[in-house]
């Protein structure tokens, strides 16, 4: 059966022109007004974007989909945009997880939720078969969205994996200790800005772009975007090994020198240049093929599209409203609130190096120093919030044990109290700290950010105390916060107290 056959020669009685210059007009006036629903949220997209180093890729996305669909326009012109509803269950989607973003305070599912709204919006309002042959731009927004801190912890961790490796390889007597590396006239820290996680952010969208662009084959595609991922990570670790090799032979600061010249645009356009040469010959897309297939051209919808447009923007606006109504009704905090006196231990002043978490936005932050008998130090950190919104999260990038630009470094994670979350930092000198970290939301203890964003999302879109708590011991030893924990009792019920004034 022929497509004649099944699809009648049909002729438009709007030139394609003309109903693209509708089509466009009424998209672009839809996107404006979801940009000024999420006006908030936009404004922290850009300034991600421009401000923070690891996203400053996301920049070029948008130009990168005008020049997509740009290559795109001859074929484009042979057919008639038209509404198509399915459309709207992409906007749907995204709503859905904006609302739930919105709730558990989860910036990376408001932004992709947005992103997604835009999304559906281009869908419903150019038509299916428009939509099919911009599948790939379309698609290419949604690394617009800033995601991947969360693969830092892991990243180092790799890094420093590889750097061990190395060093055993080439002969260096090195010893490890989470995220810190020590040789006989060096000490390392792979930090977080040296787990490559910005290298491997950007490679994914590069590799992308050029997996669509230069290949036709999907298994090609796959296996370029595999190593365009794999390759970063790999090259990371071999570059910070390079630092610890010249500071064998050398010095650490003639180590540090070495870095700063390899790290950077130099590390990134080599890693880019090495795969680009490992992978040309396997280019299969002919200079000038076709970016689309075959589109057969819809009839052009004369009425409907003030409906469409409605639907458009009631669902991403329904989201708005429910995250409004449910935020409502915010109990505030005692300022009566105070440092709890725990049986055997005793108040004492503040020790060096001075350790201090962070979590902005709280509504109550309390520190104390307590000490044994026996003279052992221990901290407890307590952070209360009436509420979760936007800068004000119990968990989150920056927030916690470790705070941004301190001299504190997470170094590896242990065996977690019932309830809790256990971890060492280290700080200056090499002194290291355990601490044990408890989160109250609604009626739940646990250490797990994770369950602390599901248990704000359930409280916030259901109702229930909105109250949230952090509760932090630190020591020296474990063994000591461990004893100061026995002594301080039930960490739910101190959190509930905290929260009742």
């Amino acid at each position: 059966m022929n497509d004649a056959a099944t699809f009648p020669a049909w002729q438009p009685a709007i030139p394609h022109n003309q109903s693209w210059t509708s089509a466009l007009l009424r998209l672009g006036i839809v996107l404006a007004l979801i940009l000024l629903l999420f006006t908030g949220d936009v404004r922290d997209l850009v300034t991600i974007w421009w401000s923070s180093s690891t996203f400053n890729h996301c920049l070029l996305i948008l130009p990168i989909i005008a020049w997509l669909v740009w290559q795109r326009l001859p074929e484009l012109r042979s057919i008639a945009p038209t509404s198509w509803l399915p459309g709207l269950l992409a906007i749907a989607a995204g709503a859905i997880g904006w609302l739930l973003g919105e709730a558990a305070g989860v910036a990376v599912a408001r932004h992709l939720g947005i992103v997604m709204i835009l999304q559906g919006a281009v869908i419903t309002l150019i038509g299916r078969e428009a939509s099919r042959g911009l599948a790939f731009p379309i698609g290419y927004a949604l690394l617009m969205v800033p995601f991947g801190e969360a693969l830092v912890p892991s990243l180092q961790t790799i890094t420093a994996k590889i750097c061990m490796v190395m060093l055993a390889l080439t002969g260096v007597p090195a010893h490890i200790e989470g995220v810190f590396i020590t040789i006989p006239n060096g000490w390392f820290e792979v930090a977080e800005a040296c787990s490559g996680v910005k290298f491997l952010i950007a490679m994914l969208a590069y590799g992308v772009l050029v997996a669509n662009v230069c290949f036709r084959s999907w298994t090609r595609r796959i296996l370029f975007v595999a190593a365009a991922l794999a390759l970063p990570v790999l090259a990371n670790g071999l570059r910070a090994w390079g630092t610890i090799y010249v500071a064998h032979l050398t010095s650490a600061r003639s180590a540090v020198g070495f870095d700063h010249v390899v790290y950077g645009w130099f590390f990134f356009g080599f890693v880019i240049a090495l795969l680009m040469g490992g992978s040309w010959r396997f280019f299969d897309r002919p200079v000038g093929s076709p970016w689309m297939g075959t589109l057969r051209s819809m009839p052009v919808q004369r009425c409907g599209w003030g409906l469409t447009v409605t639907a458009v923007l009631a669902l991403p606006s329904a989201a708005l409203l429910w995250s409004l109504i449910a935020g409502a009704g915010v109990a505030p905090i005692s300022p009566r609130i105070t440092l709890p006196s725990v049986a055997g231990w005793h108040r004492i002043g503040p020790s060096e190096p001075l350790w201090r978490p962070r979590f902005s936005g709280a509504d109550r932050m309390l520190l104390g120093h307590y000490a044994d008998s026996a003279g052992r130090p221990v901290e407890l950190a307590i952070a209360v919030y009436a509420y979760q919104a936007e800068g004000r999260e119990l968990v989150g990038y920056g927030q916690g044990a470790i705070a941004p630009e301190s001299a504190w470094a997470w170094t590896d994670n242990q065996a977690p109290p019932p309830g809790g979350r256990a971890f060492r930092i280290t700080g200056p000198g090499g002194v290291v700290r355990s601490v044990l970290a408890f989160y109250r939301v609604g009626d739940t203890l646990t250490g797990s950010e994770t369950r602390v964003k599901i248990e704000t999302l359930k409280v916030k879109l259901t109702g229930g105390p909105k109250c949230a708590v952090a509760i932090l011991v630190s020591g020296l030893e474990r063994t000591a916060a461990e004893a100061f924990l026995h002594e301080l009792g039930p960490v739910d019920r101190l959190a509930d107290r905290l929260c009742a004034g």
